[in-house]
């Protein structure tokens, strides 16, 4: 299976508002294939070379129900200034298990590989949650504690499973609001 731009259901597809449902463990030879296509793509989504020649968006996480499969399966690959993976995860059926009251927020936004018009405008989340999921990477039961940055993209990722959009979090009336005690991240 092969994940590129074309690919990816776009927003204007009714499929991206489904709900996914959970995987059985041990996961299928299919949902296998899915979870490892969904991982290679974030992993070579930002390798300017391959990202190129293959059609890719840059991108840092994907649900499967963004390749038309409504199941709880994510890939995650968040790397550093110089291109080092930090975090990396394969998650089956992830669940926010707890949230911090603080909030954060991303200076510039969020995006999405299924969001190709502009939405302008900060999208409050937890700035710390605890997520408890299956890792394909390390073959067992994780407790993720993440925080900022990867508290974002993990409930960015998870909110798909409901059939939200980054977007459905800005608010309408006045999208650059600002929270007080909300911690922005550059």
């Amino acid at each position: 299976m092969k994940i590129n731009n074309d690919t990816i259901i776009k927003d204007d597809n009714r499929l991206i508002k489904s709900r996914s449902a959970d995987v059985p463990l041990p996961l299928s030879k299919e949902d296998e294939m899915t979870l490892k296509a969904l991982l290679q793509y974030v992993k070579d989504s930002t390798v300017a070379e391959i990202a190129e020649k293959e059609n890719l968006r840059p991108a840092v996480g994907i649900a499967a129900i963004q390749i038309g499969i409504p199941k709880k399966m994510i890939a995650v690959v968040i790397k550093d200034g110089d291109g080092e993976i930090v975090y990396e995860y394969a998650l089956i059926n992830p669940k926010i298990i707890s949230n911090s009251v603080e909030e954060a927020y991303l200076g510039a936004g969020e995006g999405c590989l299924s969001v190709e018009g502009e939405h302008e405008g900060y999208v409050y989340r937890s700035r710390r949650i605890k997520v408890r999921a299956f890792d394909y990477l390390q073959n067992k039961e994780v407790i993720i504690k993440a925080s900022d940055y990867l508290a974002i993209v993990l409930q960015h990722e998870i909110d798909h499973f409901s059939g939200i959009l980054f977007y459905e979090r800005i608010d309408k009336k006045n999208p650059f609001v600002q929270k007080k005690d909300a911690f922005r991240i550059d």
